[in-house]
């Protein structure tokens, strides 16, 4: 990440006015070495918490420094790119303000900006806390590319949280370079739509919803940080027995990632028998990745407009599922999980919901009905699962590398059930484990009784059993301990 330097500005003055210079930072957590602005202290040096207001907002050139004796206005000397519209909207709407900051040689390093008791202020238009979600929206960006230019004005406005006009009308003001170009400008025009007195009232609903959904996820870069391969590891022993093959395979994904920092060009596609922990892969990858994560049931999905949504002239018109889960993980990167891939290709002659999902695998972007607008999907993973390969259309195979994941051997289950499936369930019960045995023959009666079902969803319905029936011999027949041998299991599943 780019560290700031007191002594090398990053850009040249804009103007004759303007007091500051812009310097670009992704640094997310501001300190004294990595200020959000720096203000000129060669008359006066400030206190390490001071108030005031921000002026001269055209520029956001200085800041008036409530002092003892009066008010003392210092300029601004260098400001991180990203808050040069967030200081102009609260220069603008005269708000009051709380620094905390460092003196040095260079100037007064401000690495924190607060909202203070109303008093002789004016409040935020937003709900309490909406500055210091601005903040926290901003230092999680990316610097913009360029300057922000005069134009921004037009998008000045109005009042409610990320779901009111008002609220959002900020949000575009102070963080609108936040958002992809092609969606800052399709905010700009729904923006124009829902405060429009000339179309019906359910346009402007529709779409103030779909401008709430929108600025209320952060729109991340295709960016991704270095994953230790070690905790990886870690994470897919603690979540899967054997399978050597398989996590081999998941840490080569990790160390392409860390090379390339970025998302490889092909999803991961897991086929394998039912109960073979298919699902428990994918949801540690994306613990792994650190993602938030959703799920696709394509078994329920037969109708395309379930994953692209429904147009906005419909009264009822609402995101379809896909963009739904942007909206509820607030981000742009997650981690779709694609359950049963091989059900996709089945439809009730409306489309097929298959290639729906083409669209969200090729990573160019994403267009929902309710949206109408094109999503980036750069940063999202999909992992999909599947029981049978040949049911996957040749297109959607291609979008994936494909993990065979095999069924279990016999002594891999005795492990499985002994070492995880029967404590689990004991703990679960609060049985000690003198209290619940099973002896060795009893396990391999139990192994053999499931031989012909793949997976280990019929031992883990054995242990809940098996454990049940231990309680309830020593809660009703007051046994200190119950055994489990060969001729105690054949009897109690017989």
């Amino acid at each position: 990440m780019p560290v700031f330097d007191f002594n090398t500005p990053a850009n040249k003055k804009t103007d004759a006015v303007c007091t500051y210079t812009v310097f670009r930072s992704n640094n997310a957590v501001p300190s004294a070495e990595h200020p959000i602005m720096v203000l000129d202290n060669s008359i006066h040096t400030w206190k390490h918490h001071s108030c005031g207001i921000f002026t001269n907002p055209c520029k956001q050139t200085a800041f008036e420094f409530d002092e003892e004796h009066g008010t003392v206005s210092a300029d601004i000397l260098q400001i991180d790119a990203r808050f040069v519209s967030l200081l102009g909207w609260l220069g603008e709407n005269h708000i009051t303000v709380r620094l905390s900051g460092k003196n040095s040689p260079a100037g007064y390093a401000v690495y924190k900006i607060r909202e203070i008791a109303f008093g002789g202020g004016t409040k935020l238009s937003a709900e309490d806390g909406f500055l210091q979600f601005m903040i926290e929206r901003l230092l999680s960006s990316s610097a913009p590319a360029e300057e922000p230019e005069d134009d921004d004005s037009d998008e000045l406005g109005d009042n409610m949280k990320l779901t009111s006009i008002q609220s959002i009308t900020d949000f575009m003001t102070c963080a609108g370079r936040t958002l992809p170009d092609n969606i800052r400008l399709w905010a700009r025009r729904n923006l124009a739509v829902a405060r429009s007195h000339e179309v019906t009232t359910e346009e402007r609903r529709h779409a103030q919803r779909a401008l709430s959904i929108m600025t209320n996820i952060q729109w991340k870069s295709n960016y991704f940080e270095s994953i230790d391969p070690v905790e990886a590891r870690r994470i897919l022993d603690e979540e899967l027995y054997g399978m050597e093959r398989v996590k081999q395979r998941i840490i080569e994904t990790i160390i392409q990632i860390n090379r390339t920092h970025t998302l490889p060009a092909y999803g991961l596609l897991l086929v394998g028998p039912a109960g073979t922990g298919k699902s428990q892969i994918a949801y540690a990858v994306a613990r792994i990745l650190k993602l938030p994560w959703t799920t696709l049931d394509m078994s329920s999905i037969n109708d395309p407009e379930q994953l692209t949504g429904s147009s906005r002239i419909y009264s009822n018109a609402k995101p379809g599922i896909i963009m739904e889960a942007f909206s509820m993980a607030g981000e742009s990167n997650l981690v779709f999980i694609i359950n049963e891939l091989d059900k996709a290709a089945s439809g009730k002659g409306n489309g097929n919901p298959a290639d729906v999902l083409l669209t969200l695998l090729d990573n160019l972007g994403f267009t929902d009905n309710y949206m109408e607008c094109l999503v980036p999907t750069v940063g999202v993973y999909p992992i999909a699962t599947a029981n049978e390969k040949d049911q996957i259309s040749a297109p959607l195979m291609s979008r994936f590398a494909v993990i065979d994941i095999p069924d279990y051997t016999a002594e891999e289950k005795k492990i499985i059930f002994s070492r995880f499936a029967l404590p689990k369930v004991l703990k679960r019960m609060g049985l000690c484990d003198g209290e619940c045995v099973v002896t060795p023959d009893g396990l391999t009666a139990i192994i053999e009784m499931f031989s012909n079902t793949t997976g280990i969803r019929d031992l883990e319905q054995a242990a809940e059993h098996l454990a049940a029936n231990a309680l309830y011999q020593l809660e009703v027949n007051h046994a200190d301990a119950v055994q489990f041998n060969a001729d105690a299991v054949q009897n109690l599943f017989a």
